[in-house]
Parts: structure tokens; C-alpha cells; sequence
């Protein structure tokens, strides 16, 4: 026994970190989806938070931008929700049709991206904390 106690103060921290860099993943997840419109804007974001957070955050933390592009990935199977296949929707007037992609690729992708990163972050976070005993 160190004689320390671990009130869990230092882990929520850590996850503060993850969650920030996890937005900058996003932002940079939508920005290279959307290149060819507003993408320029969101990338330039995520690269100015990025070198912000390199600056002021601990470095391990990093893998959320890894996880912060789930929820580009989460967003696109969302609207391929009535997929895969066309898809008609009223609209005054008539109606509009769109080809929709499936799904469940998306979803899986999403969600293997996601536990991953934050498999890691856990992991390092441990393993930081076993090695100050």
C-alpha cells in the first residue's frame, strides 16, 4: 500500500480527455466525409483543436480521435436506415426517391471503432496507474 488514495478524480479526468478528443475525431471523421462542401472547415477545426489539446492534454487520451470517428460512421447508417435499395418518402406535390446503401456495415464498423478506442484508453490508463503503485 502507497498510503494514496484513489478516489477516481484522476480516471475522470482521463475520460474528459477521451471525450474531448473524441469531438476532435468526429469533426475530422465529418470534415474528410464532406470535403467537397463544408469539409475544409470542419478539418481545419479538428487540426487547430488537435494541436490545442497535444499542447494542454495527456497523450494517451489521443486514441479518442480514433473513436471520434464512430459517430460519422454511426451517422451514415442512420440514414440508411430504410436501406439498402430505393426509398421513397412523400413530399407535397408527389414524392422523392433516394438509393440507399445497407446499413449494418456502417453500424458495425461505428461500434468496432468505438469500443476499441475506448478498449485502449482503459487499458493505458491502467496500466499508467499500476506502474505509480
Amino acid at each position: 500500500m502507497s498510503g494514496t488514495r484513489d478516489d477516481g478524480s484522476d480516471r475522470a479526468v482521463g475520460w474528459g480527455w477521451f471525450l474531448a478528443w473524441l469531438l476532435v475525431g468526429a469533426c475530422a471523421g465529418i470534415g474528410l466525409a464532406a470535403i467537397l462542401t463544408v469539409g475544409v472547415v470542419f478539418v481545419v477545426l479538428a487540426a487547430v483543436a488537435a494541436v490545442f489539446l497535444l499542447r494542454i492534454g495527456p497523450g494517451r487520451a489521443v486514441v479518442g480521435g480514433v473513436s471520434g470517428v464512430a459517430l460519422p460512421l454511426f451517422y451514415l447508417a442512420y440514414l440508411n436506415r430504410g436501406g439498402p435499395g430505393e426509398v421513397c418518402h412523400a413530399v407535397p406535390g408527389g414524392q422523392s426517391c433516394t438509393d440507399e446503401y445497407m446499413p449494418v456495415p456502417f453500424l458495425v464498423a461505428g461500434a468496432l471503432v468505438l469500443v476499441t478506442g475506448c478498449v485502449i484508453h482503459a487499458m493505458t490508463g491502467r496500466r499508467g496507474r499500476a506502474g505509480r503503485m
